[in-house]
């Protein structure tokens, strides 16, 4: 069994920020990819990844009658691509470019005979250099990688099993490339006035689909504190949110996010970082529905 510091490693943000923000860019290469190739979804969950027994996967993204799934393997260190039709190939993950991630990737794709084309820069970043040309970012350190993957098989599991408590419309527990975080995604049925946009190389189209409906929100960010943050939001949000007593006592709301924040070494630190976190993620989206007045039939599936 995982003993909990093995569960809720130590992730100080400044120890592998810039291995942070180049696998941000890699990863950002590869969810572009399945954007082109699978089939849109509400909300855009038709592009997002999933955590893994070792990593990050696109899932299967159907191909010439087919399919193709790409993977990061953040215990080996590979970034492995697969076929149906039998063919995989796969890549080293150390330091190196951005610009040099992207032209051996692409490399990769080809001799697999996956032709694909990306929109070739970052989004939901300033300033966001274009992948074939970005030099800067070209770090990785291998053990902070596996030590923040096991971070994320954490929060996935507790967010799968908030998600599950809920009998209405949500989001699995999926990683958004944009901005690098884990996050499950309650809705209350309603539609949702039109989201302002204004989010950094993204166009406001983006988030007018995102946010059509009304939500609350929680995720796992590596950034924002020490150690990174737990966050939860709600869109439209109501009034007295941000005022509104939210548990546990480690929490706070934080003013310029615009979010309740519970930090990761709140969860490291506890003696069960699990029921700690299911408390956060329970109490706020017991806020945004209180004080919004989300309809009848949305709310928990008891135990039995």
């Amino acid at each position: 069994m995982t003993d909990t510091n093995d569960a809720w490693p130590e992730l100080v943000v400044d120890s592998w920020q810039d291995t942070r923000d180049t696998v941000h860019m890699w990863t950002q290469i590869v969810g572009k990819v399945r954007m082109a190739l699978a089939p849109p979804l509400n909300h855009w969950w038709g592009v997002t990844s999933y955590v893994d027994a070792s990593g990050l996967t696109t899932s299967l993204m159907p191909y010439r009658g087919g399919g193709v799934e790409i993977r990061f393997d953040f215990l080996r260190h590979r970034l492995t691509i697969e076929t149906t039709w039998g063919d995989a190939r796969e890549m080293e993950l150390r330091p190196r470019t951005v610009a040099d991630f992207h032209d051996e990737f692409f490399a990769h794709l080809e001799a697999l005979g996956v032709h694909v084309s990306i929109m070739g820069s970052p989004v939901e970043v300033d300033p966001a250099i274009p992948f074939a040309r970005d030099t800067v970012h070209a770090s990785y350190d291998a053990e902070a990688m596996t030590r923040y993957w096991r971070s994320l098989v954490s929060a996935h599991r507790v967010f799968s099993a908030f998600r599950g408590e809920f009998r209405g419309k949500s989001s699995p527990s999926h990683f958004f490339w944009g901005a690098f975080d884990l996050a499950v995604t309650r809705f209350s049925g309603r539609p949702a006035a039109q989201h302002p946009g204004g989010v950094p190389n993204c166009p406001d189209w983006v988030m007018h689909e995102a946010y059509n409906e009304e939500v609350s929100s929680a995720g796992y960010w590596p950034g924002g504190a020490s150690e990174g943050i737990f966050y939860s939001y709600a869109y439209p949000q109501p009034d007295g949110f941000d005022t509104a007593a939210v548990e546990p006592a480690q929490a706070y709301f934080d003013r310029d996010l615009g979010e309740f924040v519970l930090p990761y070494s709140a969860v490291r630190e506890a003696e069960d970082g699990d029921a700690l976190l299911r408390e956060f993620l329970e109490s706020t989206a017991r806020i945004a529905a209180d004080l919004a007045e989300w309809p009848d039939g949305q709310g928990r599936i008891e135990s039995t």
